[in-house]
C-alpha cells in the first residue's frame, strides 16, 4: 500500500494520454487564458473579503495583507507556469504532484482543489448574493431574509449555528445558470467570461480613479492598529492571518493550467495566462484597498457589499453606486462561472487515472464538454452556497490551495531531479531558492489560519480518505498497470 501512495506517473505517459483520452475543443489563446485567470480572481476576493479582512484582522494594513499574499502567489505562480507548460493536461495541480510526489499527496491534492473550485464558488454566490439584494433594494426590491441568508452561522467559538434563515436563494439560482452555461461549451463560457473581465476591470479603475479624489488619509492612521492581545487580531499577527484569509483572493491563477487541454498553444500560451493574471490583479488588489480603506473607516466594511459602504459615505458619489455594485456583481458572475468551468476537468483527470468513477471524465458528443462532472460539481456548489456563510467558505477555500501550492513547489524540485532532460517550455528562474521559499510562505500561512479551519480540513480529509481507499485504490489506473506482469 505504501509503496502505490507513492508510486508516481510519467510525464512522458501524461503527454501520451492527451492522444488517447477524451478530446476537448483547442480554443483558448493568450489572451483567454489570461481573461480566465482573472475571471476567476477578481471577485469576492476584492469585493467582499476586503471588508471583513479589514475590519477584523488588518485594519488599513490590508495592502500589506495583499502585498504578503501575492509574494506567496507568485512563487507558485512560477512554479505553476513551468509544470504547466511541461505538462498540459487538465488537473492542474492534482496532475502535476501525481507526477512529482505520488498518488497519495495527488489525492490529497486533488481533494482540497475540490475543495477550492467548488467552496470558490459557492463562497463568491454567498457575495453575489448580497451585492444583488442590495442592488435591489435601491429599486424597491426587497425579498425575505430568509431566503437571502445563510440557515447557519460561525459564532465567535468558531461554531456553527442556525441563524433562522431558510436557504440563501439568490446564490443557489446562479450556481445553476452558471453550471448550464459551462455545460453546453467552454467557447460560450470564455467568450460571456471575457465580456465580463473587461466589464469589471474597467469598473475598478473607474472606481479607484474617482474615489482618489475622496481619500482621507487620516483614515489611515494608525495604518497597523494595535493586536488585541490575541492572534489574528490587528498587529503583525493580523497581516499575517489577513493575508491567508485574502488568498482567497488570488486563487484563480490557476484556472489557466485547468484549461490545458483546451489551449492551442499550451507550452506558450499557460504561463502566459497564469503570470499576466497574477500581475495585472494584484495591481488593482493593492490600490482599490488603499483606496476602500481611506474612503471611510476600516471598522464600518465588515459587510457583505463593503464596496457599497465605501461610496454610501460620500453622498455626491451616488451616481457611481449603481454602475460600481453592477460591476460588483459581473465580477462575482465571472469567478463563479470560473469555478464551476475549472473543477469538473480536475474530476476529469482524477476519473482518467481511475481514481474517480468512469462517468467523471465522459465528454459530451456535442458540446464537448464533460458534462457529468460539471453537473456534479454544481450541485455541490449549490448546496454549500445555499447553506453556509461567505467567512466559513472562504477560510476552507484558501487552506485547501495553500497546501496545493506547496505540493507544487515542491513537485519542480522534484521533477529537476528526477527527470533533468525533460523539455522544459519555461523554467523557475532561481529555482531552488523560488520553490523552497514559495513551499515555506504558502505553508506558513495555512498555519496563521483559525484552527476552526483545521478541523473542518480534518474532516474533509478524512471524507477523501474514505473515498480514495473505498474506491480510488482499488481502481487506480497505475496500480493495475503496475501489477501486471
Amino acid at each position: 500500500m505504501l509503496k502505490q501512495l507513492a508510486a508516481r506517473k510519467s510525464v512522458t505517459a501524461m503527454v501520451r494520454e492527451l492522444e488517447t483520452g477524451p478530446k476537448l475543443n483547442r480554443v483558448l489563446g493568450p489572451g483567454s487564458l489570461t481573461a480566465a485567470g482573472l475571471g476567476a480572481m477578481i471577485g469576492s476576493g476584492i469585493f467582499v473579503l476586503t471588508g471583513t479582512v479589514a475590519a477584523e484582522h488588518t485594519g488599513p494594513a490590508i495592502t500589506l495583507a495583499f502585498l504578503v499574499a501575492a509574494v506567496g502567489c507568485g512563487l507558485a505562480a512560477l512554479c505553476y507556469a513551468e509544470l504547466a507548460a511541461m505538462i498540459p493536461v487538465s488537473g492542474s495541480a492534482y496532475s502535476y504532484t501525481y507526477a512529482t510526489l505520488g498518488e497519495g499527496v495527488a489525492w490529497f491534492v486533488g481533494w482540497n482543489l475540490a475543495l477550492e473550485y467548488v467552496m470558490s464558488a459557492a463562497a463568491v454566490a454567498v457575495g453575489w448574493s448580497g451585492y444583488v439584494v442590495n442592488l435591489c433594494e435601491e429599486f424597491g426590491l426587497h425579498f425575505p431574509a430568509a431566503l437571502t441568508n445563510a440557515p447557519l452561522g460561525k459564532l465567535a467559538t468558531g461554531h456553527l449555528a442556525p441563524t433562522g434563515a431558510l436557504v440563501n436563494v439568490p446564490a443557489v439560482l446562479i450556481v445553476a445558470a452558471l453550471t448550464w452555461l459551462c455545460y453546453i461549451g467552454v467557447r460560450q463560457s470564455t467568450r460571456i467570461n471575457n465580456a465580463m473581465v473587461i466589464i469589471k476591470v474597467a469598473i475598478i479603475i473607474l472606481f479607484i480613479i474617482v474615489g482618489l479624489k475622496y481619500v482621507d488619509t487620516a483614515q489611515w492612521h494608525p495604518f497597523l492598529p494595535t493586536n488585541t492581545g490575541e492572534f489574528g487580531h490587528f498587529g503583525f499577527s493580523g497581516v499575517i492571518q489577513g493575508a491567508a484569509i485574502i488568498f482567497f483572493a488570488y486563487i484563480g491563477f490557476d484556472q489557466a493550467a485547468t484549461t490545458a487541454q483546451e489551449a492551442r498553444n499550451p507550452q506558450r500560451d499557460l504561463p502566459i495566462g497564469i503570470l499576466a493574471a497574477l500581475v495585472i490583479s494584484t495591481t488593482l488588489y493593492i490600490i482599490m484597498a488603499a483606496v476602500m480603506t481611506g474612503m471611510v473607516d476600516y471598522s464600518k466594511l465588515d459587510v457583505a457589499a463593503p464596496v457599497a459602504v465605501a461610496l454610501d459615505a460620500h453622498p455626491e458619489l451616488v451616481w457611481l453606486g449603481l454602475p460600481v455594485k453592477i460591476g460588483a456583481v459581473i465580477g462575482m458572475t465571472s469567478v463563479i462561472l470560473m469555478s464551476i468551468l475549472g473543477q469538473p476537468r480536475i474530476f476529469m483527470a482524477m476519473s482518467r487515472d481511475g481514481l474517480l468513477p468512469h462517468a467523471m471524465q465522459k465528454v459530451h458528443p456535442k458540446y464537448r464538454t464533460p458534462h457529468v462532472a460539471t453537473i456534479i460539481t454544481g450541485v455541490i456548489a449549490a448546496a454549500f452556497a445555499g447553506i453556509f456563510p461567505l467567512d466559513v467558505l472562504g477560510e476552507l477555500i484558501s487552506i485547501g490551495i495553500l497546501l496545493a501550492f506547496t505540493a507544487v513547489c515542491a513537485g519542480v524540485l522534484v521533477l529537476r531531479r528526477t527527470q533533468p532532460d525533460t523539455p522544459r517550455p519555461f523554467r523557475v528562474p532561481a529555482a531552488t531558492f523560488t520553490c523552497i521559499a514559495g513551499a515555506i510562505v504558502c505553508l506558513g500561512m495555512t498555519l496563521a489560519l483559525p484552527r476552526d479551519t483545521w478541523v473542518r480540513l480534518l474532516v474533509w480529509s478524512l471524507i477523501g480518505a474514505a473515498v480514495y481507499f473505498g474506491y480510488g485504490y482499488q481502481h487506480s489506473r497505475l496500480r493495475r498497470e503496475n501489477a501486471q506482469p
